[in-house]
């Protein structure tokens, strides 16, 4: 993982027609990417056999795998929810030790049924612990767990609650999604290189080095509403923010290692303008 700069797409390519992961990974580093977010948002449903099809494909091309974990996860729900999203997280964590995902991004859960967000927060942190514990017994080594910042203000994921998970939980490290922060802000935040350099350099001083060694991020434009995220949009929608060439430079002020999933709806084709954008800016 030692370039400064790694760009892929979340998911399939879309400019591959057909084929599984595997066959996806020989494409994508074909056109010049080397990274991939393997999409278990609607549930795992890889077997072992796939996923280490997947880790030796990746081995092969020389590219970085992440997973993100299912959508259906709420840890500061009710009992029931909570039982359901540890097992959904436990699923995502398994595959990904198979297929040599090197972190499983979450949505850690929603404000809404708890007293105030602090406690909503609190009961995310402690409903990790146990998890924790039992990546240990389950000798799954490697994996880190990824609470992402949301694009919703009713969503658990603000930067400071990110950071705060993973202060408290062993083997956590931040997904940092430029655009969703800039939703969750409703457009008032990630509209400066300031604001990039600040959001990186809080997440080194509160956690550390590695933290940013890579810093694993998620880019597309993004559309908000009053509460913020709506839909994301490709980096051509220039009436859309965040700017790319801001975050960019960012990366390149702080001198951080990156890894860029794309989330535009042109998966690898914005993955591969954002890798020339910083080419142009003398950071790859």
């Amino acid at each position: 993982m030692s370039r400064r700069m790694r760009f892929g797409p979340a998911g399939k390519p879309v400019g591959m027609k057909q084929g599984d992961y595997a066959r996806a990974i020989e494409y994508i580093a074909g056109i010049g990417l080397d990274a991939i977010e393997y999409e278990a948002v609607r549930g795992v449903r890889v077997s072992e056999q796939k996923a280490r099809a997947i880790r030796e494909a990746a081995e092969r091309y020389g590219v970085v795998v992440s997973m993100h974990a299912p959508y259906y996860i709420n840890l500061a729900g009710n009992q029931e929810t909570v039982k359901k999203s540890i097992e959904r997280l436990k699923a995502a964590l398994r595959a990904a030790s198979w297929m040599g995902a090197y972190a499983v991004v979450f949505h850690p859960g929603y404000y809404r049924d708890n007293p105030s967000p602090r406690d909503a927060l609190r009961k995310v942190v402690e409903n990790l612990r146990p998890l924790a514990e039992w990546m240990r017994q389950e000798g799954i080594k490697g994996v880190w767990l990824s609470p992402e910042t949301t694009g919703k203000s009713s969503q658990v994921g603000s930067l400071d609650d990110v950071i705060e998970i993973c202060r408290e939980i062993e083997m956590c490290r931040p997904t940092v999604d430029w655009a969703h922060l800039y939703a969750r802000s409703e457009g008032s935040y990630i509209t400066s290189l300031d604001h990039v350099i600040e959001v990186i350099e809080r997440i080194e001083r509160e956690l550390g080095t590695w933290a940013v060694k890579p810093l694993h991020t998620h880019f597309s434009r993004i559309e908000y509403g009053r509460g913020g995220e709506r839909e994301h949009h490709t980096l051509a929608e220039e009436e859309y923010g965040p700017e790319w060439r801001t975050v960019c430079r960012g990366y390149r002020e702080t001198g951080i290692e990156g890894i860029v999933i794309s989330e535009s709806p042109i998966l690898d084709r914005d993955a591969l303008v954002m890798k020339k954008i910083c080419m142009e800016e003398g950071y790859v």
